[in-house]
This record gives structure tokens, C-alpha cells and sequence, in this order.
């Protein structure tokens, strides 16, 4: 208790996330007479970075940039308002169409809802949409980043769950499916139960028109579907996928004039940071891990969840809580690397496949980011819609709860996150 209390107030002092685990970890070896395990942390802080899965979240995150700054996000949303942007509440599911092809590509929540937020918001509010509801569907359909493959947050779990990578980009399209499905509802309800959802806003295009703006979208929308055919064929590997990503990405970048050579160095210092920061949390939550391995703890979790339940549903479900509560004060990525360790000896007492555990983790700690207090994808549409937190998360919870509701559905039904994995063998 000491460690885990030693570690919130280290976060709450404003420490980084990396520098608190690796106090917690110091301290819980100084008060456990662990002292001669010192010299093994830089051992444990590099071993765990050596893994080739890792590779993978560079390159992805150089798709997710080069989306952002060549314009190619733009092109998605003109293909979704030619979709459905004439029918009687256009803009909304325009929004969530978007997001859910955008979703393919930038595999980071954070990432597409500050990309969707600034675009979207404001051309729903000028269409006659209210304020706060912009903004809830904004941040809701950006949930669907780290769904869809490629998603950072499975990579990180297949890389601390020791599970490989393609099964769980492969697990999350149907669940992903699942929630645009159960969020589209929300909007419809929206319309039928009181708010007046305006009518659509587009005029009909000539068919060169409509045949131009398909053209722009469908190109950046290949990324995905090599990614996914690829990985799912056998021919590339997630790391082997985000490379070939990555130069389409660059080459579209390039082909349709968004991005220049001069815009490289900054585009790879992004990407750096960004890598950076995911692997000193990988690393840091390493040494935390091994340290209470050592000491026993996941035995001692199996034999405390032994005691409560022994229904594989019933652990999720309590797990899912768990993640949710910690998701209002952490990032997504660091409960994952703090919690994944932990439980995963129970999963496997209870015989629960790990792909579902996977996919069940990926969705409650992404849910995290739109709640209070912390929440960073309600601070960055707050910034957009210039709206306050509860109004907005007042407006976003129906859509929290449609999401709940298939992850509980999913908790049920293993066959909705296993089935397609299977079918690749």
C-alpha cells in the first residue's frame, strides 16, 4: 500500500508517469529487503526495449503524423459528407464515419480527436448543431483510434502480455464495427427522443465531382486495408505493415503537395518524442513489474481474485471497473503496462483467451480519456467547442454508455473478439 500510495503522490506532485514508477519500484525494494536487486534495474530497463514487436510504434506513429500534416484527413471527411452528409443529421454521422476510417490510419485516440476537433466542431456548429453535442460526438468517435488496427494501445498490450500482435489488430474490427454501430444509434435517438438534429447540408454533386472527392479519400484509404489484408494473408508482420504504411503515407504526403523535404526533420522529431515517451513508460513499468513478480504479488492476486469469483465474466467486469477508475487519473498507456502484468497470471487461472483480454483492456483504458477529472480528449474538445468540462461530459455520456455496453457484450462473448483471429489461424 505504502508503494501505490507513494506513486499517486508522486503524480499528483507532477512527476512523469516514468519517473513514479520508478520510485515506486525503489521504495517497494528498500521496504521489502530487495536492496540487492539494484544493480539489475538498467538490466530490466533496456532487456525490456529489446523486443522487434517495439518497432512497430514508430512507424505507426509516422503514419498517424503524416496523416495530421499532409492533408489527408481533410480528404476522408469530404469523402464521409458525400456519403451521408444529405441525410437529416449529415454532419453527426459524417463525423463518425469519418473518424472510424480516420481510426485505420492514425491508431492513437488523442491524436484524432485533436485532428476531428478542430475540423469537425466547428463545421457542425455552423451547420446548426448544438455546441456540446458536436463535441460529444467528436470525442466519442475518436475512441475508435486504438480500436481499429493499427492500434498502439494493442501493441503495447501484446508487447507487456507477451502475445503477438496481428491476432489483436485482427480482434478489434468487429468490436470496432460494434461501437460506430452502437454510437450511430445514439445519434439516431438523439434525433427521435428530443434534440432537433438539422437536415442535411450538402447539395448533390455532379458525378465528376463526386467522382474526383472518392478519388482523393480512397488513396489514403488503401493504408488501412494493405495493413489489415497484409497482416491477415500472412505476407507482412505489424512491423513489416507500418513500414510499408509509412512510405504510402509519405508518398501521398508528397504526391498531393502537403508535405515537402523540409517538413521531414520535424515530422521524424514528433515521431521521436512520441516514441520516446511510450517507452520510457514501457520500460519504467518493466522494472515495477519484475519487482513484484519477484516478490510474489501476481500469485497473490490470483489467490485474492480466487476468492471473490471464479466466473471469467465476472473478473472482467471487475477488471473493466478497475481500468475505468484508473483511467480517470492515468493515461491509457499506463494503466495498461501497470495492470496488464498483474492480471494476466488470473486470466490464464481462468482459462479467459488473452486476445479477448486484450481487446476488453484496449477499450476500458481508452475510455479513460473522456472522463473526469483528467480525461485529455474532453480538455482538447473543450478547447475547440470553448465549452465547459461537464456540459461537455454531460452531453458525452450516452455515448460512454453505448460503448459500455458492448464492452460488457463483448466480456459475454468471446466469439466477437476471437472469431476473426481464428479464422486466420
Amino acid at each position: 500500500m505504502l508503494t501505490l500510495a507513494l506513486f499517486f503522490a508522486a503524480l499528483l506532485a507532477g512527476m512523469p508517469i516514468f519517473g513514479a514508477l520508478l520510485l515506486a519500484s525503489v521504495v517497494f525494494m528498500a521496504t521489502h529487503d530487495l536492496a540487492m536487486l539494484y544493480d539489475s534495474i538498467p538490466i530490466q530497463l533496456y532487456g525490456s526495449l529489446e523486443i522487434n514487436s517495439l518497432l512497430a510504434i514508430p512507424l505507426f506513429l509516422l503514419v498517424g503524423e503524416v496523416m495530421n500534416r499532409g492533408g489527408l484527413t481533410q480528404r476522408l471527411i469530404a469523402v464521409a459528407e458525400l456519403l451521408v452528409g444529405r441525410i437529416k443529421g449529415g454532419m453527426a454521422y459524417a463525423n463518425l464515419l469519418t473518424n472510424a476510417m480516420a481510426a485505420s490510419i492514425l491508431g492513437s485516440a488523442v491524436a484524432q480527436i485533436g485532428v476531428m476537433s478542430k475540423v469537425m466542431i466547428p463545421a457542425m456548429e455552423k451547420s446548426g448543431y448544438d455546441r456540446a453535442f458536436s463535441g460529444a460526438v467528436t470525442v466519442s468517435a475518436g475512441l475508435l483510434g486504438p480500436i481499429f488496427p493499427p492500434s498502439m494501445l494493442m501493441i503495447i498490450y501484446g508487447v507487456v502480455a507477451v502475445q503477438p500482435i496481428a491476432p489483436l489488430f485482427i480482434a478489434g474490427i468487429l468490436p470496432g464495427l460494434l461501437i460506430v454501430a452502437a454510437l450511430g444509434l445514439v445519434i439516431l435517438l438523439y434525433g427521435l427522443l428530443g434534440t432537433r438534429l438539422p437536415a442535411g447540408t450538402r447539395a448533390p454533386r455532379a458525378a465528376g465531382e463526386s467522382a474526383k472527392v472518392l478519388l482523393a479519400g480512397i488513396l489514403p484509404g488503401v493504408i488501412p486495408v494493405v495493413v489489415i489484408v497484409g497482416i491477415m494473408a500472412g505476407v507482412m508482420t505489424p512491423t513489416e505493415s507500418g513500414a510499408v504504411a509509412a512510405l504510402l503515407a509519405l508518398a501521398l504526403g508528397v504526391g498531393y503537395r502537403e508535405i515537402r523535404l523540409r517538413d521531414l526533420p520535424s515530422i521524424l522529431a514528433a515521431v521521436a518524442l512520441s516514441t520516446a515517451t511510450i517507452t520510457s513508460l514501457i520500460a519504467s513499468a518493466a522494472v515495477l513489474s519484475w519487482v513484484l513478480a519477484f516478490e510474489g504479488i501476481p500469485d497473490l492476486m490470483v489467490a485474492f481474485i480466487a476468492g471473490l469469483t471464479d466466473s471469467p465474466f465476472l473478473f472482467m467486469l471487475l477488471a473493466v471497473l478497475l481500468m475505468l477508475l484508473l483511467g480517470m487519473f492515468l493515461e491509457s498507456i499506463a494503466v495498461l503496462i501497470v495492470l496488464v502484468p498483474i492480471l494476466m497470471p488470473v486470466v490464464q487461472t481462468l482459462g479467459i483467451d488473452p486476445i479477448q483480454f486484450g481487446v476488453v483492456c484496449t477499450i476500458a483504458t481508452v475510455m479513460g480519456l473522456v472522463t473526469p477529472p483528467v480525461g485529455p480528449g474532453l480538455f482538447i474538445a473543450m478547447n475547440q467547442a470553448h465549452i465547459g468540462m461537464w456540459p461537455l461530459f454531460r452531453a458525452t455520456t450516452p455515448f460512454l454508455l453505448a460503448v459500455l455496453a458492448v464492452l460488457v457484450l463483448i466480456c459475454a462473448v468471446p466469439a466477437i473478439s476471437t472469431w476473426l483471429p481464428g479464422l486466420n489461424g
